[in-house]
């Protein structure tokens, strides 16, 4: 099928997401909580709610959407991920998210589209944006506008104010799977990871969204006391990906009033998986 580059202004019909506190937490192990954050398993806490759940709701509007865009889905990888939150989400509900295509650009060698959602509750309160950048790698030279020039977000040069290690295991991406996020084979099945080896070599990776969350968790940690009402808005680009089994180091940098983010493996710590990043917090 190919690139619709008409497809921009296409929104969606209100897209419903019921869930409740076993939804919550599964989502939470999903994207690698431990035992001593209960306040995010245990429903006697809550549980609360990691903001990075905010993609959850928006998976199923984007999946819509790609039908309108269109393109080679064989050649698409997530390029980058924002999230804007509004208030924190409940521990049950049933949310309601719209999406739009917001558009779609010519990078002559690929293509580029964007997709933004609103998520709301059952009382119309916003409760979050996202944005999901999405390349085509095989759908480039259409003749169509290039991309807005992006914020360059590097860290400054001296040592992150704390540093955080994030191991996943190999059954990583089969547990962020089972809530229903993302049943893409190439994060399980070995013979789809095989068709895509120039991204896999060749083995199943760990979903974007579940590093994305990982991500997000130690920014909870870190800097928002394990409040998720405090984190306001999470951005990052997807610049390699990583295998279930790997540990995920995340670093932070207080600067300018807000949190410039990077992420690496320890076993490839020359190699920075998640950048461009950066967080902003309420207050």
């Amino acid at each position: 099928m190919a690139l619709n580059p008409d497809a921009v202004g296409t929104k969606t019909e209100p897209v419903e997401h019921p869930y409740d506190w076993q939804d919550a937490a599964l989502y939470a192990l999903g994207i690698g909580a431990k035992a001593d954050q209960l306040d995010f398993l245990y429903e006697k806490r809550g549980p609360k709610v990691f903001p990075t759940f905010a993609v959850v709701p928006a998976f199923e509007v984007n999946r819509k959407l790609f039908d309108v865009v269109g393109g080679d889905l064989s050649g698409v990888v997530h390029g980058s991920q924002k999230i804007t939150l509004h208030a924190p989400f409940p521990s049950k509900a049933t949310l309601t998210t719209v999406g739009e295509v917001a558009g779609i650009y010519d990078l002559k060698r690929m293509a580029q589209s964007v997709i933004r959602t609103e998520t709301r509750d059952d009382e119309g309160t916003l409760l979050a944006e996202t944005e999901w950048t999405i390349m085509y790698l095989k759908d480039g030279g259409f003749g169509g506008d290039p991309p807005p020039r992006s914020p360059k977000i590097r860290p400054p040069e001296r040592e992150a104010d704390w540093k955080v290690e994030g191991p996943t295991s190999p059954e990583q991406a089969i547990l962020y799977r089972l809530g229903g996020h993302d049943y893409n084979p190439l994060h399980i099945d070995p013979e789809a990871a095989m068709k895509a080896e120039k991204v896999t070599q060749g083995r199943p990776i760990l979903h974007g969204l579940c590093t994305y969350g990982y991500i997000g968790r130690a920014i909870v940690e870190q800097e928002c006391g394990g409040d998720p009402a405090k984190l306001k808005t999470f951005y990052g680009r997807f610049s390699k990906p990583i295998w279930p089994g790997e540990t995920l180091v995340t670093e932070g940098w207080r600067e300018d009033g807000r949190l410039v983010v990077r992420a690496a493996t320890k076993e490839r710590p020359d190699e920075h998986i998640f950048t461009n990043a950066y967080a902003e917090f309420s207050g």
